[in-house]
């Protein structure tokens, strides 16, 4: 994949995560999606914080929280798929795929900025 900024990437991360979303609830599936949708879409908004951090620690302290919903949203997208949830949903495989992407990413992030010292 062509190199994209991490924020667009997470925009675009959560524009595709508001239509599983859409894909869940037409298909009566409230709860689980409900957790979907705040992980996944938190992971960009985490990112853009950090953009705007006070300070380094800030940064990372943001970049950290993207990181944990990042996997939290790895969890849920497991779940559904392998409970079946996901079955006729045509990019099923691009969720995880792309949140595999994301965690490694952002950890790499936060790595570097660790070891450029606060």
């Amino acid at each position: 994949m062509d190199f994209i900024k991490i924020d667009e990437r997470t925009f675009r991360f959560s524009l595709l995560i508001v239509e599983v979303y859409k894909y869940l609830t037409h298909n009566k599936e409230y709860i689980l999606s409900k957790q979907l949708l705040r992980s996944g879409t938190s992971i960009g908004a985490n990112v853009e914080e950090a953009q705007a951090g006070q300070s380094k620690a800030d940064f990372i302290s943001k970049m950290s929280i993207a990181n944990k919903e990042a996997r939290e949203s790895k969890y849920w997208i497991r779940l559904l798929s392998q409970s079946n949830y996901l079955n006729d949903f045509d990019k099923k495989d691009d969720l995880l795929s792309e949140i595999n992407n994301i965690i490694n990413i952002i950890t790499k992030i936060i790595k570097t900025s660790k070891e450029n010292g606060n």
